[in-house]
């Protein structure tokens, strides 16, 4: 009877540890798949935001080449080619080279001169990579406020958080086709950025005053699905208000998963 206690107790506990083993195995069977899973969309994540950095780099760079072959054309080309008119009517009329036409030719050589020195700025597309975000734009604010005639204004607060470069390309390349958006469709007189900073995020908010657009009956552009795309794939907030004639106005909060700081302060 003894004998058959210990066969039975074997059993059992042959029955329970192969039990376990079993358990052991599923839940590691499904902790492997789980992450494999995980790595997969790590991997499908990481290529996404790969694919948009490179884009992003290509657009500023093909952005920076349009604006500046249009201003080429379009503004420094049409004071040059007054420039050359006054110049001809001088050298078949010597009566008329007198010292306010000559001052009049120099302002216009002076000025076209002024305008290539601000597109020069731009010829850098890289320079995003280089510096940080805020004194990019700062920049192509300026040029807008000379080329275009609209009333640009910068407000940055709080102290400037160290951003991971990458991104800081998108966050650049988000804010330049909201611009770009703005000097297309809104007709605005003004634009204006704020971004604060604080430990936690930096939140950018543009507004112009141009005649706005109704959001129940407007239809997506590439534009605003760019900049929503972006800001998903760098994690951050992406909020759009606007009504017909009333203007504008994008938010985005990006987090910031840093604690460095830079001590920008207030402008």
């Amino acid at each position: 009877m003894q004998r058959e206690e210990i066969q039975l107790l074997i059993i059992s506990l042959s029955i329970v540890l192969f039990t376990l083993l079993l358990m052991l195995f599923i839940l590691f069977y499904f902790f492997q798949k789980k992450k494999s899973r995980f790595l997969v969309e790590k991997m499908e994540d990481d290529q996404l935001f790969q694919s948009e950095l490179i884009k992003s780099k290509i657009e500023i760079k093909e952005q920076t080449l349009t604006t500046i072959s249009r201003e080429l054309h379009d503004n420094i080309g049409q004071i040059l080619s007054v420039a050359l008119m006054q110049m001809n009517i001088l050298i078949e009329n010597e009566s008329k080279c007198t010292k306010e036409n000559l001052i009049n030719l120099r302002y216009l050589v002076n000025k076209s001169l002024d305008e290539i020195r601000v597109l020069s700025k731009q010829m850098n597309g890289d320079i995003v990579i280089k510096s940080n975000f805020i004194d990019i734009v700062s920049d192509d604010l300026q040029r807008i406020e000379q080329l275009k005639k609209i009333r640009c204004k910068l407000n940055v607060s709080g102290k400037m958080q160290q951003i991971n470069r990458e991104h800081e390309t998108i966050i650049y390349r988000i804010i330049q086709e909201s611009i770009s958006n703005i000097l297309k469709h809104s007709h605005s007189e003004t634009i204006t950025i704020d971004v604060g900073f604080d430990t936690e995020s930096c939140r950018i908010k543009i507004t112009d005053s141009g005649k706005g657009f109704d959001l129940d009956t407007i239809v997506k552009g590439n534009g605003l699905v760019n900049i929503e795309t972006r800001a998903q794939v760098i994690g951050a907030a992406f909020h759009i208000a606007s009504a017909s004639g009333k203007g504008s106005e994008i938010n985005i909060d990006y987090p910031i998963h840093t604690a460095h700081t830079l001590d920008y302060g207030e402008n």
